[in-house]
């Protein structure tokens, strides 16, 4: 990772942590650490309305805007890449303030860990999305927290590397279950999606390519584009007529509606 591609304040922030989260590694008290960081945040946002800043974790307020958009109580949502299931998740207002339940997808070990003690109304699968025609049973993945990705020519190094700059978690390389969405929706018997919320690190159409839209198609789907040049033709070639772009509802992420679906 070149640092100059990085604010100086947050350069600077980020050096800073790095030492203190070496130092407490040393004295064996980072885990610790982690852990009651962990448990301290669960309990500040354990009683907070659907107002406070803590209810809604996703980035740019998207959660906010996919509720209002979609204006529904009790929809099903699918979202990977599930994380911890509250950082920079689009879907966890809506499962705690509006009824839905769903499915979350993450990769990583300890993550999905994290997931299913944080959403434990909605589905928890460990797995690496892959298209139809992946070949193995596993995908390498690279342990980054949020910015976990697959190992391999097509890796974001940057982002990779910035997932890793402060290491409150080891860094590693694991082979995970390589699955189809499809195959899991299948597995879960799940209902028809309103909403499907995917951000796995420029991997999206490999995802989507795993999703039988004759039998699974979501209603809406959000989905994040960091190339729009690179990765929205592909995309939209997946889709084909059946969805229609509706609005760019962050920086990075586009809205996609089911053309059938009143907007």
């Amino acid at each position: 990772m070149s640092a100059q591609r990085l604010p100086l304040l947050m350069r600077v922030r980020i050096a800073v942590m790095t030492v203190v989260v070496r130092v407490l590694k040393a004295l064996g008290l980072r885990e610790r650490v982690v852990n009651g960081r962990i448990m301290r945040a669960r309990k500040a946002r354990a009683t907070v309305g659907p107002e406070h800043p803590l209810a809604a974790p996703a980035l740019h307020g998207m959660d906010r805007k996919l509720n209002a958009i979609l204006d529904q109580d009790g929809g099903f949502f699918v979202e990977a890449g599930g994380n911890d299931g509250y950082t920079q998740s689009n879907t966890y207002w809506l499962q705690r303030y509006r009824g839905w339940t769903g499915l979350l997808v993450e990769p990583m070990q300890e993550l999905y860990e994290l997931c299913r003690q944080e959403r434990s109304g909605a589905t928890v699968v460990r797995a690496a999305l892959v298209p139809f025609d992946h070949d193995g049973d596993t995908v390498r993945m690279r342990f980054a927290d949020l910015m976990s990705t697959v190992a391999g020519p097509h890796e974001n190094e940057f982002h990779t590397e910035l997932g890793r700059a402060v290491p409150w978690r080891d860094a590693y390389d694991a082979d995970v279950p390589a699955r189809t969405l499809s195959s899991i929706l299948d597995e879960i018997q799940a209902p028809e999606i309103d909403l499907l919320s995917l951000d796995v690190e420029g991997f999206e159409p490999g995802v989507l390519a795993g999703l039988d839209f004759e039998r699974h198609a979501p209603r809406w789907i959000a989905i994040e584009v960091h190339d729009d040049a690179g990765t929205k033709e592909p995309i939209e070639a997946l889709f084909g007529d059946r969805y229609v772009m509706h609005e760019r509802i962050s920086p990075t992420d586009l809205l996609y509606r089911r053309v059938d679906v009143t907007a």
